[in-house]
């Protein structure tokens, strides 16, 4: 009989085997490509930056200078504007309605099309108008003729009159009836003029220059005198209005310069605020203010000569209100905010820099106004705050690219050459004093 139990222990030492092979390989591949491991065992270059490698001197708690980017503060002028929301307004919107009744029969305009004042825009049919015309001028002709005879009669019983040969009552009526066809043939007249101007009405103008809308009714159609519908609509795009409001606390620097009649520059940015489409100046201004918003109503006006500016477009106003000469003028980026209010980083000498409290003006975003605790020429720190304090060493590098973003990295874009110890990779050229 065979015995099992001596055939399956070589099986089960064989599996144990192969099983202790593959684990080792794993281990050796693990060890090969595990990350900061190196084939060679040798040590990791210095400086690089993220990693186990030694660090630039002044990081992470070693001692050594900061790198940091720094600029003057100068003396210059300084724009003050305020800025809003506005709404372009068209100067004047005409809804074009027939004054007579009638059949379209022509329509001389193109949907959006430019138009001068006088320019024909549309055609009602008008024989009827021109028969009316013709029925008016043939009265007026009739009491005319019957004005001139009823003249005729009165001279001549003057005449007779003078000679003794009628009654006195025979010549007043007859200059009664002179008067009688004078009023008559006046009455006829104003039938005519109103008649050729029922005709001239036939054919409808531009009233104002502008732009005309979509167009509202169709050649064929019956219009009404004065229809609710109207044909068109124009607006004045040339010039053109932005009406916007500002905060009644900055209304003292605008009114005074308004009513000393200077002309005060507005610009008009698109909805982003990017791009500015055109320049024009402050017109006029709203006689109250609105007391659920503490605000006041202006408008300015441009030219808009490249039709850059639609109506009812929103847009971004730029009032300049004033300018501030000989003030002095920090980055803005410098400018930090703390526990105790707002400083910078004032170069105390070329290795060093301390906290100087200031006093900020007017801003715009590049720049600020320093009224109080800078002077003209002053070095302040830019880039590399977050790791300053009053007293730190530091080191002035020439360009933004060179300031680490964390604690913990080299310059940014000098890695490590090859050789390099961690402190001396990366390090910045120092600008000259």
């Amino acid at each position: 009989m065979v015995d099992h139990s001596m055939q399956s222990s070589p099986r089960k030492s064989r599996r144990w085997l192969f099983g202790l092979l593959v684990l080792l390989v794993i281990a050796g591949l693990c060890w090969k490509f595990w990350p900061g491991s190196h084939k060679d065992g040798a040590e990791k270059p210095a400086g690089h930056a993220g990693k186990t490698g030694m660090m630039r001197p002044g990081f992470g708690g070693s001692a050594g200078p900061i790198p940091v980017r720094v600029a003057p503060a100068v003396l210059g002028e300084f724009p003050v504007y305020y800025k809003a929301l506005g709404t372009v307004t068209a100067l004047n919107t005409i809804n074009v309605r027939s004054r007579v009744g009638g059949e379209l029969v022509k329509i001389a305009f193109e949907e959006g099309q430019m138009v001068k004042a006088g320019d024909l825009l549309a055609e009602i049919d008008p024989r009827s108008y021109q028969n009316a015309l013709l029925q008016a001028q043939g009265t007026l002709m009739q009491n005319q003729a019957q004005l001139k005879n009823a003249q005729v009669d009165v001279q001549r019983y003057r005449d007779l009159y003078a000679q003794d040969s009628i009654a006195k009552q025979t010549l007043d009526t007859a200059e009664a009836l002179v008067l009688q066809y004078q009023g008559t043939v006046k009455t006829n007249q104003g039938a005519v003029d109103d008649a050729k101007l029922n005709l001239e009405f036939t054919k409808i103008r531009a009233p104002i220059s502008g732009r005309v809308g979509l167009r509202q009714v169709d050649v064929g159609n019956l219009v009404a005198a004065n229809d609710t519908t109207s044909l068109a609509v124009i607006t004045q795009t040339q010039p053109i209005s932005v009406a916007f409001t500002l905060p009644e606390n900055t209304l003292e620097t605008v009114l005074t310069r308004y009513h000393a009649g200077n002309k005060l520059p507005v610009e008009a940015w698109d909805r982003g605020d990017v791009k500015k489409q055109a320049t024009g100046v402050l017109q006029s201004l709203d006689n109250q203010i609105d007391v659920t918003t503490g605000t006041l109503k202006f408008k300015a006006r441009f030219d808009n000569k490249d039709q850059a500016l639609f109506p009812n477009q929103f847009v971004n106003v730029h009032l300049l209100a004033d300018t501030l000469h000989n003030v002095v003028l920090a980055p803005s980026a410098a400018i930090q905010f703390g526990n105790t209010g707002t400083f910078v980083y004032v170069l105390d000498g070329d290795k060093k820099v301390k906290m100087q409290p200031l006093v900020v003006g007017d801003s715009d975003g590049d720049n600020t106004v320093i009224k109080e605790g800078l002077k003209a020429g002053d070095r302040v720190v830019l880039e590399g705050t977050d790791r300053l304090k009053d007293g730190s060493e530091i080191e002035v590098v020439n360009d933004s690219s060179e300031v680490p973003t964390t604690p913990t990295e080299h310059l940014q874009g000098k890695p490590a050459a090859k050789g390099e110890t961690g402190a001396t990779a990366g390090k910045a050229q120092k600008v000259g004093s």
